[in-house]
C-alpha cells in the first residue's frame, strides 16, 4: 500500500512530486451541491505559494489550480474531484551532485533503503511541494463548511520562530494577515525580520512552531478510543512534511500542572454548557466540546542549508553535502496555510461521519 490517502468519508488522496510536470489531489467525499469554483481554491494556494517575499523560498510557481471532474455548472456532484498544479519553475540541474549522495535531515536514505531508489530532485514525493495539493483540498473542505456550518472558521499562525516567541497579551487576530509571518503580535514582526535574515547570512535555517485554531466547532465531533477527532487531527498535522511535535490544547505543558489546574470547569450558561478555561483544546474523550479546537506543532530547521555537512554516498563513502538551489530559511512560515488546510479536512470529515451516525441529535442539557 502506498498510503497516500487521508480521510473517513471526506477522502483526499495527494499524487506528484516536486519536480515533476504536476501535482495535486482527488478529492472523493465531498457531499453534492456544494458551490466550488476554481475561484474559491485559489486564494488558499496563493497563501501558501512560494517566492512572495524575502524570507521564503524564491522559486516562483503561480500554483494555478484546475478543477478537472466533480463540479457541474459551479456545483459539486458527490463524485471525486480533480485538482491539479502545473509545476512551472522547476530547476532540477541544482540537484545533480546529489543524485548518489544523502543529504542530512532529509529523507533520501529511508527513500533509499525502503524503495531501492528515489527522485533526488528537490526530494520528489518527499518534498514540501506536495502540500500545494493538501492546500487545494483543504479549499474545498473550506467550501463545504461553509454550506454545512458556516459558523466555523479557522485560522492558523506562527509563535515561535527559533529562540524568538510572541508575546500572548499582545495577541492580535487581525494582525496575522498584515505580516510575512503570520504573526499574531506585531510587535515582533521587525525583530523576527531581522533574525531570519541574520540565519539566512550564516547559511542556516530555523523551527517553528505553528498554532492552529478552529472556532464554531459543534459539540459532539469525534468517537471513542479509535475515532477520535484529536487523534486524527494530530496524525494529519504530524504528517506535514518537517512536523516532529504536535500538541492538543495544554499538550506538553499538562505535564506540569495539577488536577485542579488541568480540569476545565463547567458552568450552565444562557445557551447551554460553558466552560470557564480550555485546557483541554476543545476535546474531551475524543469528542468536540463545542470550545475552541486549538492544536499546535512544531517544524523542524530546513535541512536544505548551504553549510556542509557531513554523510556519506550510496557506497559508503564519506563526503560533505552542500544543498544548493531555494529552500526557505524558516518553512514554518508556509506551513500555515497547510495547517488550516489539514484542520479544515478533518473537521469536515467528522462533521460527515457524524451526520451519518447521529444525524445531528445531542444529549439534552439543562
Amino acid at each position: 500500500m502506498s498510503f497516500n490517502t487521508f480521510g473517513h468519508l471526506f477522502r483526499v488522496t495527494t499524487w506528484g512530486e516536486s519536480h515533476g510536470p504536476a501535482l495535486g489531489a482527488t478529492v472523493d467525499g465531498c457531499p453534492p451541491g456544494i458551490a466550488l469554483t476554481e475561484d474559491d481554491i485559489q486564494p488558499w494556494l496563493d497563501r501558501r505559494r512560494p517566492g512572495q517575499n524575502r524570507h521564503t523560498t524564491q522559486r516562483q510557481e503561480p500554483d494555478a489550480v484546475r478543477i478537472l471532474s466533480g463540479t457541474f455548472e459551479g456545483r459539486t456532484t458527490g463524485t471525486p474531484i480533480q485538482l491539479t498544479i502545473e509545476n512551472t519553475d522547476q530547476r532540477s540541474k541544482d540537484y545533480g551532485e546529489i543524485a548518489r549522495t544523502f543529504r542530512p535531515g532529509h529523507a533520501d536514505i529511508t527513500y533509499h533503503q525502503k524503495y531501492g531508489l528515489r527522485d533526488y530532485r528537490g526530494g520528489g514525493r518527499s518534498s514540501a511541494r506536495e502540500t500545494a495539493a493538501r492546500v487545494a483540498a483543504g479549499g474545498v473542505a473550506r467550501a463545504a463548511l461553509a454550506a454545512l456550518a458556516p459558523q466555523v472558521e479557522i485560522r492558523a499562525y506562527m509563535i515561535q520562530m527559533g529562540l524568538k516567541t510572541i508575546d500572548r497579551m499582545r495577541f492580535d487576530w487581525n494582525a496575522i494577515a498584515q505580516n510575512d509571518f503570520w504573526c499574531p503580535d506585531p510587535g515582533v514582526v521587525a525583530e523576527w525580520a531581522d533574525y531570519l535574515q541574520a540565519v539566512r547570512k550564516d547559511q542556516n535555517s530555523v523551527g517553528a512552531t505553528v498554532e492552529v485554531v478552529a472556532r464554531g466547532v459543534p459539540a459532539g465531533l469525534g468517537a471513542p478510543v479509535y475515532g477520535k477527532l484529536d487523534s486524527d487531527l494530530a496524525a494529519a498535522m504530524m504528517s506535514i512534511n518537517a512536523v516532529k511535535g504536535v500538541e492538543i490544547g495544554e499538550g506538553m505543558a499538562a505535564a506540569a500542572l495539577t488536577g485542579r489546574d488541568n480540569a476545565d470547569e463547567i458552568v450552565m450558561g444562557a445557551d447551554g454548557p460553558e466552560y470557564l478555561t480550555n485546557h483541554a483544546g476543545g476535546v474531551l474523550g475524543g469528542i468536540s466540546t463545542g470550545q475552541d479546537v486549538v492544536v499546535r506543532f512544531a517544524v523542524k530547521p530546513t535541512s536544505s542549508i548551504l553549510t556542509p555537512r557531513r554523510s556519506i554516498d550510496i557506497a559508503g563513502q564519506p563526503v560533505d553535502v552542500v544543498t544548493k538551489g531555494r529552500h526557505d530559511p524558516c518553512v514554518g512560515i508556509r506551513a500555515v496555510p497547510v495547517a488550516e488546510a489539514m484542520m479544515a479536512c478533518v473537521i469536515l470529515d467528522h462533521l460527515l461521519l457524524d451526520r451519518g451516525q447521529t444525524g445531528g441529535v445531542r444529549g439534552a442539557i439543562g
